[in-house]
């Protein structure tokens, strides 16, 4: 089965998935995070009677 081919470039949900991804990556150059286990946690608690708030973002100490 072939892949369905890319969206064009000037599709305006791509432009801004390809903006949400360069903010992503220019918060994690800059130390900012949130740890896999806490997203996870939170994740997997949505539509339980114990749903989490969601967990805090976390900088990077400089080394």
């Amino acid at each position: 089965m072939e892949s369905p081919p890319p969206p064009p470039a000037d599709d305006p949900d791509t432009a801004a998935l390809r903006a949400a991804v360069a903010e992503a990556v220019a918060s994690l150059d800059a130390g900012y995070y949130i740890p896999h286990e806490e997203m996870r946690r939170w994740l997997l608690s949505w539509g339980t009677e114990n749903e989490l708030p969601p967990p805090s973002v976390q900088r990077r100490q400089s080394r």
